[in-house]
């Protein structure tokens, strides 16, 4: 009779990886990996505010504690966090963490960026992000709630994901999104949408497996772009017409309130990028590559 191999072990040794968290430094090197990109160590250590000599102590401590892997890419060396459970844990300790001071300029430019359009653990969030789900709600693609943060309902906590709404995908909206190509496996219509309480804009944007299969779809047909930021979005000029196309009546840049979120124009940069034009939500004709 073979022997349990879990007699030999005790409980998770949680302190030792929470050291992990403890350094400001290497928290910022986690977050810039968070939208799933892997980067090199030189732009990580920008993002961790350290010497190039200095972030491969970091980096070193994050694989030790098996929150990052390397990948080999010819001469240069790229990190991406190790695994779903790493975002998770960052997911649960947002909600408990203090906001800290915007204290200078290249912080209050990342801020407005991540304000405007972010990804959040692979789904669409800040101002685009509250936008767009209050564009299929508009249209009647979701029902089950308005969008809107209400703080005195339980499980509507700023920083987290919701479950004070009960949001479902509707015949419509299916039909909707399967014509921009999203995955057939991911427009389910009996179980509630996941969202997330968007910690800036203090509304809704959609989450879970609809909310990833959105944004990346929304990068294949170029109507969004990764920004010089980590996690920044830009929204090119077909993103934008495709976005208003949902419900026209809304003018673009509008929030889930039908209030304009920001008195700040788009700049002429974020407007540069030219975009694959993709079918629209609309039309009568089905995405035929739809899996």
């Amino acid at each position: 009779m073979g022997s349990d191999p879990s007699l030999g072990r005790g409980d998770p040794d949680i302190a030792r990886t929470a050291s992990a968290f403890a350094d400001p430094r290497r928290v910022r090197v986690l977050m810039a990996l968070i939208d799933g990109r892997a980067l090199p160590a030189g732009r990580l250590a920008e993002e961790a505010g350290v010497a190039a000599s200095t972030i491969s102590n970091h980096l070193a401590t994050l694989l030790e504690h098996g929150l990052v892997i390397v990948e080999q890419q010819g001469r240069h060396r790229y990190y991406r966090l190790a695994s779903v459970e790493v975002e998770r844990v960052l997911e649960a300790l947002a909600p408990l963490a203090p906001r800290m001071p915007i204290t200078s300029l290249r912080q209050h430019t990342k801020a407005a960026a991540l304000r405007n359009a972010r990804t959040c653990y692979r789904h669409l969030a800040g101002h685009l992000g509250v936008h767009v789900f209050g564009q299929m709600i508009r249209a009647e693609w979701v029902t089950g709630g308005d969008g809107r943060h209400d703080p005195t309902i339980a499980g509507d906590r700023l920083s987290a994901p919701g479950t004070g709404a009960q949001y479902r995908l509707t015949d419509r909206g299916a039909e909707a999104l399967s014509c921009w190509g999203i995955p057939v496996r991911v427009l389910d219509r009996e179980r509630p949408l996941r969202y997330c309480v968007d910690w800036t804009e203090e509304a809704h944007h959609l989450a879970g497996p609809l909310g990833s299969a959105v944004t990346d779809r929304f990068f294949e047909l170029g109507w969004i772009m990764r920004g010089n930021i980590p996690r920044s979005i830009r929204l090119t000029p077909s993103g934008e017409s495709e976005i208003a196309a949902i419900h026209p009546d809304v003018d673009d840049g509008m929030g889930s309130d039908g209030q304009r979120e920001s008195s700040e124009p788009m700049s002429s940069e974020d407007r540069s990028f030219g975009g694959v034009d993709g079918p629209r939500p609309n039309s009568p004709t089905p995405n035929k590559s739809i899996p």
